[in-house]
């Protein structure tokens, strides 16, 4: 996906900058954005019609690493469609798990998995 973004002309990188301010989402639209440099705090606004935020695509699950079953990065699920890890009483959901959608919307429906899971999991502890 880089590599196309990369080369498409229509897409300009910006580094080490932040959003602070998307323009006109009370008029229901997006007419631009107003970055801050994440170095200097020098402002500067571009001119866009629509704005994606892509945070990263690495899970954030090296406090993991040596505890749990994990490849490449991920946690690895007990099992296939499940939130069960190789650790009793430790479930996996989202970002941690997924490897292919990464997205929000799986990641809530993968915690509402893993919360009944969990619940589930307790309740046999009694």
């Amino acid at each position: 996906m880089q590599e196309r973004a990369f080369r498409n002309r229509k897409i300009e990188f910006v580094w080490k900058a932040a959003v602070t301010e998307i323009l006109d989402v009370s008029r229901g639209k997006v007419t631009g954005v107003v970055l801050a440099d994440t170095g200097t705090g020098a402002g500067r606004t571009i001119d866009c019609g629509a704005v994606f935020v892509a945070i990263g695509h690495l899970p954030n699950t090296e406090l993991f690493e040596g505890r749990l079953a994990m490849q490449g990065g991920y946690i690895v699920p007990r099992e296939p469609g499940r939130s069960f890890t190789s650790l009793d009483g430790v479930f996996v959901a989202g970002d941690c798990a997924d490897h292919v959608y990464r997205q929000a919307v799986t990641a809530a429906g993968m915690g509402c998995q893993a919360a009944i899971d969990a619940e589930r999991w307790l309740a046999s502890l009694e």
